[in-house]
C-alpha cells in the first residue's frame, strides 16, 4: 500500500512537472506581449511627462519675457522723463555745461582732444595740455 501512494505522488509530481512546463511553453509568450504592453505605457507615459515639462518651460519663459518687455518699457519711460528733465534744466544753463567739461577732463587723464584751428589744422591736445587751456580761457573771459 505504501507503494502506491508513493507511485501516486511520483505520478502526480511528474504530472505536476510537465503542467508546470507546459504552462510555462505557453504562458510564455502571452506574458511577453504583456511586458512589452506596459513597457510601451510606460514609455508612452514618459515621453508624455516629457512633453508636459517643455511646454511649461516654454510658457515660464514666454511669461518671464513678457515681464521683461514690460519692465524694459516702464525703464524706457523712466528713461525719456529724466531725459526730458535735463534737457529742460540744461537749455539755458551754459555754465554748469562747461563745468561738467572741466570736471570730465579731470578725471579722463588720457583723453585726447580735436579742437578746429581758423587755416582748418587739426590741434590735437591731452587732458593735461586741455586742461591748461581751458584754464587760461576761462580766466581770460573773466
Amino acid at each position: 500500500m505504501e507503494s502506491k501512494i508513493i507511485q501516486r505522488y511520483v505520478i502526480f509530481g511528474i504530472i505536476m512537472f510537465f503542467g508546470l512546463v507546459i504552462g510555462c511553453m505557453t504562458g510564455c509568450p502571452y506574458y511577453s506581449v504583456y511586458q512589452q504592453k506596459m513597457e510601451g505605457e510606460a514609455e508612452l507615459a514618459k515621453a508624455n511627462y516629457s512633453k508636459q515639462v517643455q511646454v511649461q518651460e516654454a510658457k515660464a519663459k514666454m511669461e518671464s519675457a513678457q515681464y521683461n518687455a514690460a519692465a524694459d518699457t516702464i525703464r524706457a519711460k523712466g528713461v525719456a522723463i529724466s531725459n526730458r528733465i535735463i534737457g529742460l534744466s540744461l537749455q539755458h544753463n551754459e555754465a554748469y555745461l562747461h563745468w561738467l567739461w572741466i570736471d570730465q577732463l579731470e578725471k579722463n587723464q588720457n583723453a585726447v582732444f580735436y579742437v578746429p584751428t581758423e587755416n582748418n589744422m587739426p590741434l590735437m591736445l591731452n587732458s593735461t595740455q586741455a586742461k591748461g587751456t581751458i584754464k587760461t580761457d576761462s580766466t581770460a573771459k573773466k
